[in-house]
């Protein structure tokens, strides 16, 4: 096997999903002789990258897939509504008017998209599927790369980004567990955040985090994110902010990924423990509420909540992974789900009884709201009364944390001093730039897609 440490790497990209791998092949593409380094063995390549399953993304008209317009300002007005504001407008506005051209340029480099299937209609104008999920994107962009003669080495934990005087120099790394020192001209950071670290976690959050479940990749834990702000890298975002969705209490403590997310809360009623209501469930469309309700959940005892449906509603969202507990009675269901029949049914009595008549549309606004209930469901609101009944469990379900490093326009890192002369972030580790909260369905992709084909230029022309 080659001995990186013996050759004086171009540009070295650290991580291997879809951020780190748009850098690689656009440096390579100039020439530039390319290594990536990514910490997870070759069957779980490519980070969370792996478990995604669509692009978010800005056009004029029809484009590709897509249907109809989606275009700056409305895309913009999304963006603001499930951040709060908390977003960087200069760097949101550019990504957003960049993913444009994003969606040719990964057709052209082997990816592959297709219509929406039922359960995503609704983002067809919006959101393009990659036909054969984000599995079909990695190995894609792979196949890319290496026919442009980019050099990934697996199992390979960079541990150490080596800065001298504000510029890169080299890295340590573990390669295969044999510690290694790899000199390089410049660098993308693309390792993602620390998720899987659950100290670190912990430290954020409090105990709570320990139940937690982890959706995405366990090998994203923090470790270069860590040691660039030890050496004084300038940090974007809150450590208790994540992408964290409601997920199946069933799936395992990590990389369940897209498949363990639940999309039936918008047609149920969800209660905690105590058998009480604490949210809006029909707040807004599902892909721009799905990632609040993972942090909902995590403000409940013990970190669990239910979702209760009815045999009218059990059709009207993407069918799970595992099935839902089931009975004919909302006494029986309760047992089966833990918690207090009695308490369940006065829950449900008191919605069904709050609930008004009108027109029922579940793939848009309905108005169909509740009177007089708190808190309210302002959308989808039905009376829970057709059994079978049908419950799942849900916990919150992090796939990427928001404290990262801070870049500017040109995906360039801040050091101490200010900008570090070649060094650059791309995807999840700087991504708190633009999401201080909440998250937009399929934005994560277009961040790296789009800061990834920055850092990758950037560090060739550097380079060149």
């Amino acid at each position: 096997m080659r001995d990186l440490s013996k050759t004086i790497w171009d540009v070295i990209v650290v991580g291997g999903g879809n951020a780190g791998l748009c850098a690689a092949i656009e440096a390579a593409e100039t020439g530039a002789r390319v290594l990536i380094l990514d910490s997870a063995p070759k069957a779980y390549r490519g980070g969370n990258s792996r478990h995604t399953r669509n692009f978010r993304c800005m056009h004029r008209g029809p484009l590709s897939v897509l249907t109809g317009a989606y275009e700056k300002d409305e895309y913009f007005d999304d963006l603001i509504r499930v951040t709060k504001g908390k977003t960087d407008e200069t760097l949101a506005r550019m990504t957003i008017a960049a993913s444009e051209e994003c969606l040719p340029w990964m057709e052209a480099h082997g990816v592959a998209f297709q219509k929406s299937l039922s359960g995503t209609l609704s983002l067809s104008r919006t959101n393009a599927f990659f036909l054969g999920g984000g599995k079909a994107l990695v190995n894609a962009y792979y196949n890319t790369a290496e026919d442009l003669g980019v050099t990934t080495r697996y199992e390979a934990e960079v541990t150490h980004i080596v800065v001298e005087d504000g510029a890169f120099t080299g890295l340590d790394a573990l390669i295969d567990g044999t510690p290694s020192r790899i000199e390089g001209r410049a660098v993308v950071i693309a390792s993602g955040g620390f998720q899987a670290d659950l100290d670190w976690l912990a430290d954020a959050w409090g105990s709570s985090a320990r139940n937690f479940l982890i959706r995405g990749t366990p090998y994203n834990r923090g470790v270069v994110l860590r040691d660039m702000l030890n050496q004084g890298a300038e940090s974007v975002g809150d450590p208790t902010q994540c992408h964290a969705v409601a997920i199946d209490g069933r799936s395992p403590k990590f990389d369940g990924g897209i498949v363990t997310r639940l999309d039936c809360v918008p047609f149920s009623i969800v209660v905690n423990k105590d058998g009480d209501r604490f949210y809006d469930e029909g707040e807004d469309v599902w892909p721009k509420r799905y990632a609040i309700w993972g942090r909902l959940v995590a403000g409940q005892p013990e970190q669990v909540a239910f979702s209760v449906i009815d045999a009218k509603s059990i059709d009207k969202f993407m069918p799970s992974v595992y099935p839902p507990e089931t009975a004919n009675t909302i006494d029986g269901l309760a047992q089966k789900l833990g918690i207090s029949g009695t308490k369940l049914r006065e829950t449900v009595d008191a919605f069904n009884a709050a609930c008004r008549p009108g027109n029922f549309m579940p793939t848009e606004l309905d108005g169909l709201a509740t009177d007089g209930l708190t808190p309210p469901k302002t959308n989808w609101a039905r009376p829970i009364t057709d059994p079978p009944f049908y419950g799942y469990s849900l916990r919150p379900g992090v796939t990427f944390t928001y404290l990262g490093l801070k870049v500017d326009e040109t995906a360039r890192v801040s050091g101490p001093g200010g900008p570090l002369a070649n060094v650059w972030a791309a995807g999840e580790i700087m991504a708190g730039s633009i999401l201080g909260e909440g998250y937009l369905a399929g934005f994560g992709m277009t961040i790296g897609t789009v800061f990834g084909r920055i850092a990758g230029q950037e560090a060739a022309a550097h380079v060149a």
